[in-house]
């Protein structure tokens, strides 16, 4: 997979740009505030359908164009190639007036011309970022973990999208009925509707990430163990907020380093243990008003050595795990989709050591297309430089190696 050409109009600082973009290494240099970043982040808008950078889409719309009271249309087009076809996906993000002088952000998703839904948009371009923010991978909190699952399955798992979607809503609206019951009364029954969607939804979640993660786990595992030189042994611990694996009666679940096998875990079995349990705490649940189990409180953590890395690793220790993790996540999406994603790395280089660099651009090397932004070319090698595209990015203005 390779993205061809990308046009952006009236996203971040760029007006308008239309590039063709060549296979394999793209270093796009340049002072910081010049566009570089925004570049990767319309490229990663266009496989996940979310911002790194913010969580408020308006924010993407040029801000000089978002000031006017007409309606301003923001707008990205990648076009690309997977599996021998060309592809073209496009957003459109659309401030239309309201009132006086409001405006409502509209979102629009086309795919080879057809307007469609983002959870049917999802997964047709894959890309994996790295980011020097992404140690809240790690050392964030449990939602930021939550987002990087549910960004990163979205884009392999063909249904994911919408059964995460579907599952939302149905939280949303048993959490309301709980609050009903819980300030006027009613009956509890009302809540069997909404715990067979939840328990559902819920359990094919659990067991798609019970799967990835012990995918993901292998592989970054043996990448950690190469870039450690054997030192250290990553694990991911995945810990749902409704665990599908039996607790022997009259004990207590204790907190343990061993690695759980959940693997022969099946669907039904997840879906009827989770629905036991969401009626088990009907009474607990109204008082509170929310529903306290489920995937929308998983944890994920990251150990070296049996080491919490978010609350004791150095940011050494931090850094190598994200290596090994945005690697492996590379290797995830071959082998699921039998196609490279795409690789974002935005100013990657100087947060690791000179090894570390040297370990990142050997495993490039394999990749289809990488895309790399930086203020110092001296942080790359000069074999690395002389094989790669150069383009340095000026004030939202790209000048190619040749101009």
């Amino acid at each position: 997979m390779h993205l061809t050409h990308l046009s952006l109009t009236n996203f971040r600082n760029f007006s308008r740009l239309d590039i063709d973009l060549p296979k394999q290494s793209l270093l796009l240099v340049g002072n910081n505030a010049q566009g570089k970043t925004s570049i990767l982040e319309a490229v990663y808008f266009m496989a996940a359908f979310t911002s790194f950078q913010t969580h408020t889409d308006r924010q993407l719309v040029n801000f000089i164009a978002a000031r006017s009271k007409e309606l301003t249309v923001g707008r990205i087009v990648a076009d690309f190639q997977s599996k021998g076809r060309s592809q073209r996906l496009e957003m459109r993000l659309i401030l239309e007036p309201v009132g006086v002088n409001g405006k409502r952000l509209r979102k629009e998703i086309l795919l080879n011309g057809v307007k469609r839904k983002t959870s049917e948009a999802i997964g047709h371009l894959n890309a994996v970022l790295f980011v020097p923010q992404m140690s809240q991978i790690l050392e964030g909190s449990p939602s930021e973990r939550r987002r990087y699952l549910n960004q990163t399955l979205s884009q392999i798992i063909p249904a994911y999208a919408r059964t995460l979607s579907e599952y939302a809503q149905a939280i949303t609206q048993r959490n309301a009925l709980l609050k009903q019951l819980g300030e006027r009364g009613g009956d509890q029954n009302q809540l069997a509707f909404w715990d067979e969607t939840v328990s559902s939804r819920g359990a094919q979640l659990i067991l798609w990430r019970i799967q990835a993660i012990n995918e993901l786990e292998t592989l970054a595992s043996r990448v950690h163990h190469e870039l450690t030189h054997g030192d250290e042994i990553l694990r991911l611990s995945y810990q749902p907020a409704y665990d599908p694996l039996p607790n022997p009666q009259n004990q207590y679940a204790l907190k343990m380093d061993t690695k759980t096998d959940r693997s022969h875990l099946e669907f039904d079995s997840i879906k009827e243990g989770f629905a036991e349990r969401l009626t088990a705490l009907r009474s607990e649940e109204i008082a509170r008003g929310v529903t306290t189990v489920g995937p929308h409180r998983d944890e994920l953590r990251f150990l070296a050595n049996s080491i919490d890395l978010g609350d004791y690793g150095s940011r050494g220790q931090m850094r190598t795990a994200l290596l090994s993790l945005k690697l492996a996540e590379v290797d995830w999406m071959k082998n699921r989709s039998g196609e490279w994603p795409l690789i974002l790395l935005d100013e990657v280089m100087a947060e690791l050591d000179p090894q570390r660099r040297r370990d990142l651009l050997a495993y490039l090397d394999k990749s289809e297309q990488t895309l790399l932004t930086t203020t110092d070319l001296e942080l790359f090698t000069e074999e690395f430089v002389e094989q790669a595209t150069v383009w340095e990015i000026k004030k939202g203005k790209v000048v190619k190696g040749e101009d």
